[in-house]
This record gives structure tokens, sequence and C-alpha cells, in this order.
């Protein structure tokens, strides 16, 4: 979600906490402050709302529910569904926010919540999110581009042995290849190399 895309009236959250006052009065604020929020009372119901197909744009987790289902559902949120969460607990122990803090959160709210000093802890977890996910795309492109640019190097490499020529025209000779067949320099690169390999293979 990027900022301009954080209108109140387009954000989602799921909030997760096994006492029902607290989830009813709570989320009936963050409606009233323009969000769209569902509710699960436990980490089965959150998990069967996610099953189904829902996608919020935050999660906000209580740390303690029974059975440290609460850690657990955070470990989850964060290597399965990749989605960001706020956790809130009754404790402000160093341990306790420690605890939330390596599990992934990107925030941390002290009971009894209130809703117009979890609005500002919202935004920015959300703002963080983003900023985290444009990195990993950021990261993930950097690689693509570090692994295209290895095989154009090993291919080079093959097709200066293969035809004893220099590297700047082995390269040259490549280039040519894939502007003949109208193709990326990557994509013969890569050809070339399964090629190699397959025949080494024999």
């Amino acid at each position: 979600m990027s900022p301009a895309e954080l209108a109140w009236g387009q954000v989602h959250l799921l909030m997760i906490d096994d006492d029902r006052l607290i989830l009813s009065t709570v989320s009936q604020g963050l409606t009233q402050a323009g969000y769209r929020v569902s509710t699960a009372e436990s980490v089965a119901q959150a998990e069967e709302l996610l099953s189904a197909g829902q996608r919020p744009h935050l999660v906000l987790l209580d740390l303690h529910l029974p059975d440290d289902e609460g850690l657990s559902l955070a470990d989850s949120l964060r290597d399965l569904d990749n989605l960001p969460f706020v956790v809130f607990s009754a404790y402000s122990d160093a341990r306790t926010v420690e605890r939330a803090t390596s599990a992934g959160a990107l925030g941390y709210l002290v009971k009894p919540l209130d809703v117009p000093q979890m609005v500002p802890a919202i935004k920015a977890a959300l703002m963080r999110s983003h900023e985290l996910r444009d990195l990993r795309c950021t990261g993930a492109q950097l690689q693509t581009a570090l692994d295209l640019e290895r095989d154009i190097s090993v291919a080079v490499g093959i097709t200066m042995v293969e035809h004893r020529l220099s590297r700047d025209l082995a390269f040259k000779r490549l280039r040519a290849t894939a502007r003949s067949q109208r193709r990326k320099l990557a994509e013969v690169a890569a050809e070339l190399i399964r090629s190699f390999d397959v025949i080494h293979q024999i």
C-alpha cells in the first residue's frame, strides 16, 4: 500500500483479542475513525479468515492469547502470510517488548487501548510496512540483475573457450546472436549455459 493509498476508508484492519468487550469497543472506535475492521476472538478464527482470502493491510494482535498462540500467530503472519502487524498487551516490561520486536511487530500498544492514541501508531506501522515492502522489491530486483549479469559473464567465458576468442570478441559474438534472433542477451546467455551443461553431462 502506497502513501497515497493510506486514506482511512481504504485501510482494512484485522483485530485479534480473546476479550470480547475490548474487541467490540476498540473495533467500533476504529470503525468510527474511518477504518474497515474485521475481528477474531482466537487464532483459529483469525486463521480461518486469512484462509478464506482476507488480506488486511495491518493486523492488531493481542500478544498474550492463551497457550502463547499470539506469538505463534505472529510468526505465521511474518513468515507465511507476509502480513504486517502491531501487537498489544497489558504488559510493557522490557522482556515482553523484546518478544514482540523479535517476532517482527511494527508497533507495540499497551492496554487499556485508547483509539485516538492507536491511530498514529497504526498510520506509522502502515508507512513502515510500505517502506519494508519497497526494500524487499528493490532487493529482489537487484538480485535478478546480478543473476542476469552473472549468466552473461559465464556465457561469454564459454564462448571464449569454445571459439578461442578474446573477451571483447566473445561478448560481441553473443550480442550479435541475440540481435539476429531478436532476443534479450540474458536469454541467449542462459540458453548457452544450459546447452553447455547438457553437453558436458553426457
